[in-house]
């Protein structure tokens, strides 16, 4: 099988293809799976059935996503965002950077001490788009702070999402009989991580550090957010009751490892409590819907694709291809380990789903050509972090633009997965490159 008949490889590249050309996401991940499928000699109807059997995997997630949404709404109609954004345009006005780096910071916290991965942004993002705008602020340096949070705390630190990432990457090195501790696969991913560091900074210093002008007709998460500034600006009962929401949400979340559980108590109670009226709740979830379901869909569809990937072998068929032109060179085996890598993750989404998928042919590979186990480790954390910074179907790229885009005026490719796919992915390549050859 050669390459343009290789069904992870085309697939990919239909997906990336459409993309760039403004196709729907949607519909350039149904076409990728739909490629896949026919390079694997199924027939049309046993594409649909794996890709429609495969969205069920993420049928909770979509939901979740959904359900932040409608609570992002009805915290944004109290209008506490409001007393936010001008308390930062007092403080930040000029100081774009330290926004930048700000973000990426905040974005941080929900990896690893505030586990929320991309629940925080629809709450705190939207409502800073007026500030981003008066600001002249590039939202492509916003997306890549928010992605580099999502990202590079659980490369590198072993807490929270870290801690479930480092725990996959060690059980299925054991799984196929390499022992490691949890102490060296944190070191491991330093240097890895290090890179998105790189990444970063080169994107808020030297990328994304000129004006950027946006059109200032724009539609935002609500009327009553648009309506803000507008606002009495000061804190009244509503807010109290709307901050008290959050952290009972956040301390369901916590406690039961649910999401959904965790927004429906802030729904709840901004009902009980008349921070949100009734008669409001309507247009609340149409307005949750509006900004999240989409993201909700996507995620549901590149499970599918992912789905058809795994049942009809292709992902194991494209490792095997490969080891058997690897040769005995160390950086050639490397190198080429990591591009599967960054393939497979830029077509599934996903860097903790792929790990089980990739680690099953690496380890023996990798054992077989002499690299230690913290090499190993390093190679299989990256080639699953490879492409999903910059990956259409990845939530580290969906989260940011659901934030960015709430008022229309941001490009979920060309301002999102474009310039993430290039400030992360590459120095990741890189410096993954140099851990397992220097390890």
């Amino acid at each position: 099988m050669g390459i343009f008949t290789d069904p992870v490889i085309m697939s990919v590249i239909v997906m990336a293809l459409l993309s760039l050309l403004r196709v729907n996401i949607l519909i350039a991940i149904i076409a990728a799976g739909l490629t896949a499928g026919i390079l694997s000699n199924l027939s049309l109807q046993g594409i649909i059935e794996l890709l429609v059997n495969g969205m069920g995997e993420h049928a909770e997630t979509a939901l979740s996503y959904i359900l932040l949404g409608a609570f992002a709404a009805a915290i944004s109609y109290t209008g506490i965002t409001g007393l936010l954004v001008k308390k930062l345009l007092r403080v930040l006005r000029g100081r774009r950077s330290m926004v930048l780096l700000v973000i990426a910071g905040v974005a941080s916290l929900s990896q690893n001490v505030i586990p929320v991965h991309i629940a925080f942004i629809p709450i705190l993002i939207p409502p800073l788009l007026k500030v981003f705008d008066q600001m002249k602020v590039d939202r492509r340096g916003v997306a890549s702070a928010l992605t580099f949070g999502l990202k590079a705390p659980y490369l590198m630190i072993p807490a929270g999402f870290g801690l479930l990432f480092h725990e996959i990457i060690q059980k299925e090195m054991a799984n196929n009989g390499v022992d490691i501790s949890m102490g060296d696969i944190a070191l491991s991913m330093l240097i890895p991580g290090s890179g998105m560091m790189v990444g970063l900074l080169i994107a808020v210093l030297i990328s994304y550090r000129k004006d950027r002008d946006y059109d200032s007709v724009g539609n935002y998460l609500t009327e009553a957010a648009a309506a803000e500034e507008d606002e009495d600006s000061r804190f009244q009962y509503k807010h109290l009751f709307t901050l008290i929401g959050i952290v009972a949400a956040l301390v369901v979340q916590l406690l039961t490892g649910s999401i959904i559980l965790g927004a429906l108590t802030g729904i709840v109670w901004m009902f009980v409590f008349a921070v949100v009226p009734f008669k409001n709740g309507e247009k609340m979830m149409a307005d949750g819907i509006s900004m999240m379901g989409m993201i909700a869909f996507i995620m549901m569809v590149a499970s599918g694709y992912g789905y058809i990937l795994k049942e009809t072998g292709a992902v194991n068929d494209l490792v095997e291809q490969s080891s058997a032109i690897l040769g005995n060179s160390k950086p050639v085996i490397a190198f080429l380990l990591l591009l599967v890598g960054l393939l497979v993750t830029m077509g599934i989404g996903t860097s903790f789903g792929t790990i089980p998928i990739l680690a099953v042919m690496y380890v023996p590979i990798a054992s077989a050509a002499g690299f230690s186990p913290m090499a190993i480790a390093a190679l299989i954390g990256t080639a699953g972090a490879l492409g999903d910074a910059g990956s259409p179907a990845s939530d580290s790229t969906l989260g940011p633009t659901s934030g960015l885009n709430a008022d229309g005026k941001h490009h979920h490719i060309w301002d999102t997965c474009v310039p993430t796919f290039l400030h992360y992915n590459i120095p990741l390549f890189l410096f993954g490159w140099l851990a397992a050859i220097i390890l």
